[in-house]
């Protein structure tokens, strides 16, 4: 997982100033590449992207016809990224998505095999309804999602940088799909709920859709660009009193660290692949805010989509009607 890759030396102020200047310009004009595109997702938009300049994946929940699908497909067209998709169905097989080795034969009739690479081989990746497929097919995927390589026939095939995986997910519909496991869901970086648009922006929708011309976006950063970008967060100064907030927050989510609301309607909580993805994610949203160093706020704002998927209520939790995001909401004003 790139968060657990060591990070580069603070840069001095001076430095951070320069190329976060830059770096604003180019989310900027990303941010109106895709707004062309998509109305009235604004919260969907920052934290996808949020998860793509911390160099993570993202899960996109959210019942069918709200545009998971063309926000994938957008973003990659705004990044300059070579974007593939996966639909996941139940009879979808593991060599469907990392490849598979054939055999070919010459005019000698000397037999040999040939890796043919799959469409995991892309740098933005959309798996499409990804509880659908089979948990031997999910944990084709996962190698990836961790490791940022697959292995096939005994060897191992780099995948290209950067490479990200944004997956979408009905939680409607529960026949014929596969919860994700555990250790699945914590690879994404976050879980972003896709919600119904606002009167506002579907009547947007209905004006500006529905007619011969079609909006689409322009490429205006390239993934070497991303790249810098990633790089450029990840050396971000924190401040302490950011870094407790972090350790706070997530600590206090889990039973038998002295919270009572985890203690009551807490079954397991979120590991330190949480608070690593805190501690990244709050540097790419001050800058994408326009911010030079993150502060609590960001803390606060991403507790949900970070902590949500990495924590199971209990059986009595349940019973009483609670969900994951009252238990976080209530963490949250502890902390505050």
């Amino acid at each position: 997982m790139t968060m657990m890759q060591p990070q580069e030396a603070p840069l001095s102020n001076d430095a951070v100033i320069a190329m976060a200047e830059t770096a604003l310009a180019d989310i900027a004009k990303v941010r109106d590449s895709v707004g062309r595109v998509i109305f009235g997702q604004e919260s969907v938009v920052e934290q996808s992207l949020i998860a793509i300049l911390a160099g993570g994946h993202a899960l996109l929940v959210g019942v069918p016809g709200l545009a998971k699908t063309k926000l994938v497909d957008t973003l990659g067209v705004a990044l300059g990224l070579d974007a593939r998709r996966i639909q996941f169905t139940p009879d979808l097989m593991p060599s469907d998505i990392v490849g598979t080795e054939v055999m070919d034969q010459d005019e000698t009739g000397r037999r040999s095999f040939r890796y043919v690479k799959g469409p995991v081989f892309a740098q933005l990746l959309m798996a499409d309804e990804i509880n659908r497929a089979s948990p031997r097919t999910q944990s084709a995927l996962l190698q990836a999602m961790q490791e940022y390589h697959v292995t096939v026939a005994g060897e191992r095939h780099d995948l290209p940088a950067p490479f990200h995986v944004l997956a979408t997910q009905n939680p409607l519909e529960q026949e014929g799909t596969y919860p994700l496991p555990e250790a699945q869901l914590d690879r994404f970086l976050m879980q972003v709920d896709v919600y119904y648009p606002d009167i506002a922006a579907e009547r947007r929708i209905l004006v500006e859709t529905t007619g011969n011309a079609d909006q689409s976006a322009e490429p205006v950063m390239t993934a070497e660009r991303l790249r810098e970008i990633q790089s450029l967060i990840r050396r971000m100064p924190v401040a302490e009193s950011v870094v407790e907030a972090i350790l706070q927050l997530v600590r206090s989510a889990r039973p038998g660290n002295g919270s009572s609301h985890a203690d009551t309607h807490v079954a397991w909580g979120p590991g330190p692949r949480a608070s690593q993805a805190l501690m990244t994610c709050v540097r790419a949203r001050a800058l994408y805010d326009g911010r030079l160093a993150p502060s609590i706020d960001d803390v606060m704002a991403l507790a949900e989509p970070i902590l949500q998927h990495r924590m199971a209520l209990n059986f009595a939790a349940r019973a009483e009607g609670m969900s994951v995001r009252d238990v976080i909401g209530a963490l949250k004003r502890d902390a505050a």
